[in-house]
């Protein structure tokens, strides 16, 4: 690839693509099957594991042969599309395959001729008259084709067999099927003659060209060898030939002898053979490198004449020498593979630059909201733009069709750098860290800015993200384009959205779209999250379904090209079909099915569904009849079971695992194999293109359904049984558990066809199936942890819960040292107490509850130590558990294993039970702070706590989860910190005198520098949804969310008489002002209360105050050297606070210092902190005290004031049976 390609990959740009490099080997074989048998189940048992191992663990490719000819199931004869497939399949390798794409085996029979499937009519017009010329009868022909006037130009097409001979398939009543198959097999050798004979007239007389008179003489094979090597300009790199000659052919055994020659009436086919030679001995040759090619001589040995056994010294030539060239392909092409960063990260812009193209193909209509988003794209608006709307109404397309317009019509004259994602489509778009490293990569390149410089840890690479998009510049306007910011994993805090920049800098813009159903909050949740955080209705942009007259316009559009048309009749179908419902989702849904329609098609053939579901349950149904219910039954119900998707070679396993499906593909013959033909999956996916999407898990490629309603339809169709459900689930934590896997022979039972039609005794038999082992750690030649089985830790225990297979998931799983030491090892400690949650809401058995309970509690209580050193896992399961050994039963074997294994990876294992065992008051250690913590807050729901020192952290009590971690970057310490009253926004000031205001939803902040007069120093902060206010000793600044200033107000009162303490605010017209002496030896403070109704007088008072929620009552001290406690009530008429009642002291005893007065969550109990101990009134309508009740510490304790009117906290439990406080 050039640098100028390159650079416009860079830029975005969606013009001449390359194509994307792949992760694939794949390879057709090409033979004509009967003569090459032993060569293939050769490779299949010998070569291909091996080369499957080569390609993963050299270069992590995945290694995928296409035989054509095993496999194939006689449905694919009947409709006579193996040919096309063949082609098709070919195409599919050299697009995909890195490196080597096509082997062909070439021995001394040309193979099957088949008649078109497919011919011109006027071709056939053609050929039929020139027959009747001669007098001869075309019946035979006008039986077998029809005219399809729905393509166009018109077509005839060869009939299924058993439309015409409906006993073809009937393997029930095998001398019916025999005797149709005779029938067929008669005809097809009449029609190949009539179409040779006219052919040959034709051209001989200058009617038809020389190619298109070839094609009804040439092979399948020769048509695979032309499209695979004779047509392709590179074969060194991508193909390989072997031609096997063999000497001395028998044939007087002519049933053995027509294995590996043509015959025709008894006796050799002069024309096949002439064919042949023509295409092995010359045009082969000619075009591929001699390197390339491999040619051998062997003699006809015994009766079978080739044998594994007499044959053994060529057989291990031919492997070797196979595995020799393929391995240097796959060598090769990987030299040439860019595997740096900059490498890898153009093939991740690539795939999506291809999938927005493909989706800008089929795009029609939305000129309103094209307008829309270019008057976005093309104005002043700082904040990210929104399409949102049900899945499958169009979003992706909408938004893809406007990155196309603007990386041309939008952006004349300028260089845009588009910055596209489809996001959940490929495997470094699923996850949020990937997907931003790519974006940031991508951004630094346009601004030649060094990739070393991008984080790799969230937070600050989410920082990092958002300073990279300054750099956008009028001449370099950068603009992001992220589909579905819903689909992304791995964004703590379970919201996908809040790391979106709210405020982009001038010539940078963001669209991106999100999903919202109104009856699905679940699917909603993201966008109402977008809605809190962009606060502008015109920033959102509904997509709405197409409406009929556009959904039918499209779907004309797309017949027109893809040449198709269709009769009065069926427009009319597809019309009703669309003012049911025009979805682009069911639009091209019902644009798949109608391109199968033939103008000759019957109407009760010609269905059409009115919903989205019914649509894809006709899809399904559909493909379930092309390749075999039961295969593609069980392929789609293991990834819609999957956790996270199964990639390729996990699902080809599976099903190789799954004696019903294989029972059903090899009910007719024995495979040498027992696995499933590597093709068939290959082919349903075929038939479902743009349904699946790769995406990342666990490290590997897996596929999964691109569009919910496809796993809703899948879940409906395929998991209606529950039971059916569970054996999926329980199929692949076998296959995680690794129970057949290196080499361990699964049993099967051979069907009674089998049985009868091999002549077999035994009933059963065992397989190796040539799966994986799955250990749950991978070691390198010298013993070194290589890598873990993130796979197996993803997948497991999901499964074993489902399959409700407990039993397994204690041993293996939750109650396994290895195992938890292992994903500790690998995985957050998130990641392993999310298994235990899991299985405890799915297990109903309480005590096996409580047990999950208390070695999940147990990894909480030592989640801070085990996060950073999971090699502690051991000691501190003992040390917390110990007590727990006896009832439990599970437990007990875990600590046992502790015992066992834990000195393995750490040698300190206590003997005692020395540390905090669950259930005790201790829930949870919450560690991040590198300096003590100056304060905290809970948030309103109680479900954060937002705590400050140099930066702020913010865990999540549910989990324990550090959610958000922001560094300001400020020299000094916060103090004081307060939340908004709906948690959006907090703030702190620090002691150089700056505050900072952080946005807790997407943790962006702004540093406010020291906005007071010369002299002042900041001393406080208070925060509304809306303002911050900042306060010094006598001035108060007023600034909105962006840190700009509004307004800046004097004190009332002299600040060197009364300085600013802290003020409340409500709403901007009530507020509260506390003013202190400004000395710490006078405690003498005073209180401005302004209400709508106007301000109140002062009240004065001293050392300790409280007010009540609704700010109506104040107790506080105001006699001069005395510490009783006078109860205050607002009075707004008289604009004062009015004396109510002095409250009792106990035993009169009002000259011991108050140092803080606090109300309980009832505002019942009032509670007073001393120097020796607490007093405590009670208001309560049961109590029948006077007084108030005194309790004294203990001797060498104290209370201490830690600021004016604050001490240490006290709390009275929810029962007012107790209350507690700390003390020094």
């Amino acid at each position: 690839m050039d640098d100028r390609t390159i650079d416009l990959i860079f830029a975005g740009s969606l013009e001449s693509l390359p194509p994307v490099s792949s992760k694939i080997v794949r390879i057709f074989t090409s033979s004509t099957f009967t003569d090459t048998t032993m060569e293939r189940n050769t490779l299949m048992a010998q070569c291909y594991p091996k080369l499957k191992d080569y390609c993963r663990e050299k270069h992590g490719l995945e290694f995928q042969v296409v035989d054509m000819r095993w496999g194939v199931r006689d449905e694919a004869t009947d409709d006579h599309m193996t040919t096309e497939l063949c082609m098709k399949e070919i195409e599919n390798c050299q697009r995909l395959s890195m490196g080597p794409n096509f082997v062909v085996f070439l021995g001394q029979k040309y193979g099957y001729r088949p008649i078109p499937t497919y011919i011109l009519s006027s071709e056939l017009q053609m050929l039929r008259d020139e027959l009747a010329s001669q007098g001869i009868d075309v019946i035979l022909l006008d039986t077998w084709y029809r005219k399809d006037s729905n393509a166009v130009p018109p077509i005839s097409v060869l009939q299924p067999i058993s439309s015409i001979l409906i006993n073809f398939n009937n393997k029930r009543i095998p001398k019916l099927q025999q005797h149709d198959q005779a029938v067929w097999w008669d005809t097809l050798a009449k029609m190949q003659k009539l179409f040779r004979k006219a052919a040959q007239t034709l051209g001989n007389n200058g009617k038809l060209d020389k190619d298109t008179m070839h094609n009804y003489f040439m092979s399948v094979t020769e048509r695979e060898v032309i499209n695979g090597i004779l047509n392709v300009s590179n074969t060194k790199n991508h193909c390989l030939a072997y031609v096997r000659y063999i000497n001395n052919i028998n044939l007087q055994n002519l049933k053995k002898a027509s294995l590996f020659l043509d015959i025709l009436n008894r006796s050799l086919d002069t024309e096949a053979a002439k064919l042949l030679a023509n295409l092995r001995d010359e045009r082969l040759p000619n075009k591929i490198e001699n390197s390339n090619m491999q040619k051998y001589t062997v003699e006809w040995i015994g009766r079978e004449g080739l044998d594994t056994e007499t044959h053994e010294e060529y057989l291990q030539h031919f492997i070797t020498h196979f595995y020799k060239n393929i391995t240097k392909l796959v060598d090769r092409a990987m030299r040439k593979e860019d595997s740096s960063a900059q490498g890898q990260i153009v093939t991740e812009i690539l795939q999506h630059l291809h999938a927005c193209n493909n989706s800008v193909k089929v795009f029609y209509g939305r000129e309103d909201n094209l307008k829309q988003i270019e008057s976005y794209i093309l104005g002043e608006s700082e904040k990210p733009l929104v399409l949102f709307g049900e899945g499958g109404c169009g979003k992706t397309s909408l938004l893809a069709k406007s990155a196309s317009l603007t990386s041309t019509l939008w952006f004349k004259g300028m260089k845009p750098i588009s910055v596209i994602r489809f996001l959940g489509t490929t495997p470094d778009s699923s996850a949020l860290t990937p997907t931003l490293i790519s974006i940031c990569q991508q951004i630094s390149y346009n601004y030649m800015l060094p990739f070393e410089d991008i984080p790799v840890d969230l937070v600050p690479l989410t920082a990092h993200f958002k300073h990279l998009l300054t750099n956008a510049s009028r001449e370099q306007p950068l603009i992001l384009f992220l589909d579905s910011v819903d689909q992304l994993t791995g964004a703590q805090d379970a919201n996908k959205v809040s790391w979106l920049p709210l405020r982009l800098p001038l010539h940078c813009k963001l669209l991106v779209s999100c999903a919202a159903e109104e009856d699905n909050p679940e699917v909603s949740r993201d966008y109402h999250l977008l809605r809190r955080m962009i606060d502008v209705e015109d920033h959102f942009i509904e997509v709405t379904a197409l409406g009929e007259d556009l959904a039918m316009q499209v779907i004309r559009m797309w017949m027109q090209t893809a040449h198709r048309d269709l009769t009065n009749y069926q427009w009319r179908l597809v019309s009703n079909a669309i003012t049911k419902c025009s979805l682009p989702i069911f639009v091209k849904l019902v644009f798949a099915e109608i391109c199968r329609w033939r103008s000759y098609t019957k109407p009760q053939d010609t269905h059409l569904a009115s919903t989205v579901m019914d649509s894809i349950m006709l899809l399904f149904e559909m493909v379930e009849k092309q390749h075999g219910r039961i295969l593609v039954f069980h392929a789609l119900a293991y990834i819609t079971a999957a956790k996270s998707g199964l990639s390729e070679s996990e699902l080809e396993d599976l099903i190789s695992l799954d004696d019903k499906v294989l029972d059903d593909v090899y009910q007719y013959h024995l495979p040498p194999v027992r696995r499933i033909p590597p093709l068939l999956w290959t082919r349903i996916r075929n038939d479902l293109p743009n349904y699946l999407s790769e995406r990342e898990a666990d490290g590997v490629s897996v596929m999964n359904w691109y569009h919910r309603q496809f796993r809703d339809t899948a879940k409906e169709r395929y998991f209606k049984n529950m039971n059916m459900a569970t054996y999926f689930h329980s199929s692949i934590a076998d296959y995680f558990l690794g129970i057949w896997g290196g080499g361990n022979p699964k049993p099967f039972k051979y069907t009674e066809i089998q049985r009868h039609r091999f002549n077999l005794t035994d009933k059963e038999g065992s397989a190796d199936r040539k799966v994986p082992v799955q250990p749950l750690v991978f070691y390198s030649k010298d013993g070194k942890v290589s890598r873990y089985n993130l796979r197996k830790f993803g997948e497991l225990p999901y499964h074993l819960v489902r399959a409700r297979r407990f039993q397994d998931l204690h041993e293996n799983v939750l109650f396994n040292y290895g195992w938890l030491h292992a994903k500790l090892s690998s995985c957050p400690l998130q990641a392993v107490l999310s298994d235990f949650e899991d299985a405890c809401i799915n297990i109903d058995d309480k005590e096996a509850t409580r047990e999950l309970m208390l070695i999940a509690d147990a990894l909480r209580l030592g989640g801070a130590i085990l996060s950073v050193y999971p090699d502690m896992l051991a000691s501190q399961l003992i040390g917390r558990l110990l007590p727990e050994i006896g009832p439990n039963r599970n437990v007990k074997m875990l600590l046992k294993e502790c015992d066992q294994t834990g000195p393995d990876h750490n040698a300190l294992l206590p003997l005692y039970h020395c540390l905090h065992t669950p259930g005790g008051p201790l829930k949870y250690s919450l560690e991040g702070h590198q300096f003590a913590v100056f304060g905290f807050c809970l948030t309103s729901d109680y479900r954060y706590i937002v705590s400050i020192s140099n930066k702020f952290i913010t865990w999540d009590l549910s989990t324990s989860d550090l959610t958000r971690d922001v560094n300001p970057a400020i020299e000094g310490i916060m103090q004081q910190l307060v939340l908004s009253p709906d948690n959006r926004f907090a703030a702190a000031y620090t002691n150089n005198n700056q505050t900072i205001l952080l946005n807790t939803l997407t943790s962006e902040y702004v540093t406010v520098e020291n906005p007071l007069p010369t002299g002042e120093y900041v001393s406080g902060v208070f925060l509304l949804n809306a303002h911050l206010f900042v306060h010094g000793q006598g001035t108060c600044c007023r600034f909105n969310m962006r840190g700009q200033l509004e307004d800046q107000f004097s004190s009332v009162e002299n600040p060197n008489e009364w300085p600013y303490h802290s003020m409340h605010y409500t709403t901007m017209e009530e507020y509260w002002f506390l003013f202190w002496s400004g000395s710490l030896d006078k405690h003498n403070m005073r209180l401005r209360s302004i209400l709508p109704t106007g301000p109140f007088s002062p009240l004065d008072f001293h050392s300790a105050m409280v007010m009540t929620r609704d700010r109506s009552i104040i107790y506080c001290c105001t006699q001069p050297d005395r510490y009783g406690v006078t109860k205050y009530c607002a009075n707004p008429k008289e604009a004062r606070w009015l004396e109510k009642k002095t409250l009792p002291a106990a035993e009169n005893d009002d000259v011991e210092v108050l140092l803080q007065l606090k109300l309980d969550k009832d505002e019942t109990t009032l509670i007073g902190t001393t120097g020796n101990g607490f007093v405590l009134w009670d208001f309560s309508e049961e109590s029948t005290r006077e007084d108030a009740l005194v309790f004294s510490l203990p001797h060498g304790v104290r209370n201490i004031s830690t600021r004016l009117i604050k001490s240490n906290s006290c709390m009275v439990s929810a029962a007012r049976d107790y209350a507690v406080a700390g003390v020094r």
